[in-house]
């Protein structure tokens, strides 16, 4: 077995005597514990020395990439005949088994005894001393190192990184200096900033002005228009502003010398990255600029990184973010990037961004590799992409004035067609028809008029037919839009009855609460026989302050449950009270306002047992079964009508008054202490208004 060993000085080829020691792994550094050993166990073969650095830094660059030298190859075909060699690469080794037909060994076992060559390298090469193989390894590194960057000193990117970074941080610090000296002297004339808009303009006038009260006195003419100057001056005598010190002056005089020396800073390194951008990538630069093409790299890392990227990426790079999000979120993705900043897309208008942002991004894509992997420095290639890009510009332009100059709708009017002109031209494309003579006879035009007549008739009457029946359908239209509005002054006169109906309702109840005052101040002397019935009463309403149900959603339920109550009342004539139908009624109505459009019989008692109020089943069954199958809106609608017809206020008064008139005689014949009670009663049944209705 044969051992590849590369030195600085050139390839070394050793041979190893004792194969069987390469089994031993973890003992095999024992053989290169000294010279003597090492001897022992290789022998230096031959040597291969490199002529000059040159040949030395193409064979290290050539093995850095995994490939043989041209030296190398034929460096092995003269001595690597018919033996294995070991390689410290595994793709270097299968790159001389492919091209030169030689077995190649890589394992741990082949490193071992690399680190052990490597450590004894001196003593097993005759001729060459450390002293001379140090000094080789610095200079070969130092040449490698250089070559790597594969460019020349002129042609590095890495100082246009470098200055567009540092020129965006001094747009910040500018922007930033120059607010503040805004704000600071705005305290003594807040006028100066309206008038003078541009910063750096700002700071000069400051610097020269100082006190406001010099302006009158000074010359701008260096710095501002005539207009501005004169506008400056009559600001400075009406100033608003406050007085400040000398000291305070020299400060704000100092921040404007910052600012004026950071802009001369940001106007030199402007012109030093438009000098290496021209220099570097001078066809990026024609196309799109040096701002935006020195943000490209940056933003790539390299030009060479950049080159590698396709013109979809150039086109949407710096919108990374919104690229993501859209995708995420599965909406339009972004158009453009950094390259929104270019001439070319400023001057489109906004429905053709998109095309020119595309196409630009195709041609920069292939000017940036022209620049990083051609040989010629000129830009006409650049130069000659913005030109097609400029007439795909004007054209895309020229086409939309085409299509809007057609008509105002920005469609094309459509003409008669005539086959005698054509289209463009005002001339006939056939010869104009002669005068025919023979027209001119009478007698053949006066038996073809007969003829046409004859035709004629039987067609008139077919016209008459059409009128007819046209007439008759818009007589049936006109009848049925009559049928239309009657019945909306139908429901319109039904709306209004009810309405009505609803102000009797109040009315009447508003009469019987004032007979009740009157009948209360007439009965104070009758307070000590009336105590029992004012607890009875005091128990109730503490019972009904209970529930949990406002005043004005209660005095909805109890006016729907009156209604309704009158259309169901002939199902309830056989109950005693009524409150006792109104459990069941309101019941039922609050399970339809919680959304429960047919409530069964166990939904109906959860409601009354949650507020403590006794269920009776066969008055839930009743109600159910009189309600199955209608709608409530038009049950309360038809108890709205009928308690429109009942002459006394509320249909629960009325349907009492029913149910009452067939006792009147044991009413007469009981005692006056009987009819005070009932009459107790009823006052507590309309004062509640049907708030007890879970007593």
């Amino acid at each position: 077995m044969l051992v590849l060993f590369e030195t600085p000085a050139g390839f070394a080829l050793f041979k190893v005597l004792d194969e069987g020691k390469l089994s031993k792994v973890d003992d095999l550094w024992k053989e290169f514990s000294s010279a003597d050993t090492a001897r022992q166990f290789v022998k230096l073969k031959a040597f291969s020395k490199f002529e000059n650095t040159s040949e030395a830094l193409s064979a290290a660059t050539l093995l850095l990439e995994s490939k043989p030298s041209k030296g190398l190859r034929k460096f092995l075909r003269a001595h690597c005949d018919g033996e294995s060699l070991a390689v410290a690469d595994s793709k270097l080794g299968n790159a001389i088994k492919e091209k030169l037909q030689i077995d190649c060994v890589h394992s741990q076992a082949v490193m071992e005894l690399m680190r052990g060559v490597r450590s004894q390298l001196t003593e097993l090469i005759t001729g060459l001393g450390a002293q001379d193989l140090a000094p080789m390894s610095l200079g070969l590194s130092h040449s490698l190192s250089r070559y790597k960057l594969k460019f020349s000193p002129d042609k590095v990117d890495t100082m246009i990184i470098q200055a567009i970074g540092l020129l965006d941080d001094l747009d910040k610090e500018l922007n930033t200096y120059a607010m503040r000296v805004r704000e600071w002297y705005g305290w003594h004339f807040p006028e100066l900033a309206k008038i003078v808009q541009d910063n750096i303009l700002y700071a000069k006038a400051v610097k020269l002005m100082g006190y406001r009260t010099n302006a009158a006195k000074l010359d701008f003419s260096e710095i501002l228009t005539e207009e501005i100057e004169a506008e400056l001056k009559e600001a400075a005598v009406v100033s608003m502003g406050t007085e400040v010190s000398d000291l305070d002056l020299v400060n704000i005089k100092d921040l404007c010398d910052q600012v004026l020396s950071l802009s001369e800073y940001r106007a030199q390194l402007y012109d030093y990255l438009k000098s290496r951008m021209n220099t570097i990538a001078p066809n990026l630069t024609a196309i799109v600029g040096e701002l935006v093409g020195a943000r490209l790299i940056a933003h790539g890392g390299s030009l060479l990184n950049l080159a590698k990227q396709p013109g979809s990426t150039v086109q949407i790079l710096g919108a990374e973010k919104a690229l993501f999000r859209a995708l995420k979120t599965k909406h339009a993705t972004p158009k453009y990037g950094l390259i929104y900043h270019a001439s070319l897309i400023g001057q489109a208008a906004p429905k053709h961004k998109g095309k020119i942002s595309r196409s630009l991004a195709a041609k920069t894509a292939l000017a940036i590799r022209y620049d990083a992997l051609g040989d010629n420095q000129d830009n006409s290639m650049g130069m000659e992409n913005r030109l097609k890009l400029e007439a795909r510009l004007r054209s895309l332009e020229g086409r939309e004035l085409g299509r809007s100059a057609g008509s105002t709708k920005g469609k094309p009017k459509i003409e008669a067609y005539n086959k005698d002109f054509k289209k463009g031209d005002g001339a006939m494309i056939t010869p104009a028809k002669t005068y025919n003579v023979s027209a001119d006879s009478v007698l053949g035009r006066i038996e073809a008029e007969a003829e046409k007549d004859v035709d004629m008739a039987p067609s008139d009457e077919g016209k008459k037919d059409k009128k007819k029946k046209k007439k008759a359908i818009a007589d049936e239209e006109e009848a049925e839009d009559g049928k239309k509005k009657d019945k909306k002054k139908k429901k319109h006169a039904a709306a209004e009855e009810t309405v009505e109906a609803q102000q009797n309702v109040e009315e009447n109840v508003e009469k019987k609460k004032k007979k009740r005052k009157h009948a209360a101040a007439d009965n104070e002397d009758e307070d000590e026989t009336e105590k029992p019935s004012k607890k009875k009463k005091d128990k109730k309403k503490k019972k009904t302050k209970e529930v949990s149900f406002g005043i004005s959603e209660w005095s909805k339920l109890v006016e729907n449950g009156h209604i309704f109550h009158v259309f169901v009342g002939n199902a309830f004539s056989g109950c005693n009270t009524f409150h006792s139908i109104m459990k069941v009624v309101a019941a039922y109505l609050l399970a339809l306002l919680g959304g429960n459009t047919c409530p069964s019989a166990d939904d109906l008692k959860s409601i009354l047992g949650s507020v403590g109020a006794d269920c009776d089943e066969d008055r839930i069954e009743l109600l159910l079964s009189e309600v199955k199958g209608k709608d409530i809106t038009e049950l309360i609608a038809s108890g709205r009508g009928k308690l429109a017809s009942v002459p006394s206020g509320g249909g629960g008064v009325a349907v009492a008054a029913a149910a009452g008139g067939g006792g009147a005689p044991a009413a007469a014949a009981a005692s006056e202490t009987k009819k005070e009670e009932k009459v107790e009663e009823k006052e507590e049944s309309d004062d509640d208004m049907g708030f007890s209705l879970f007593d």
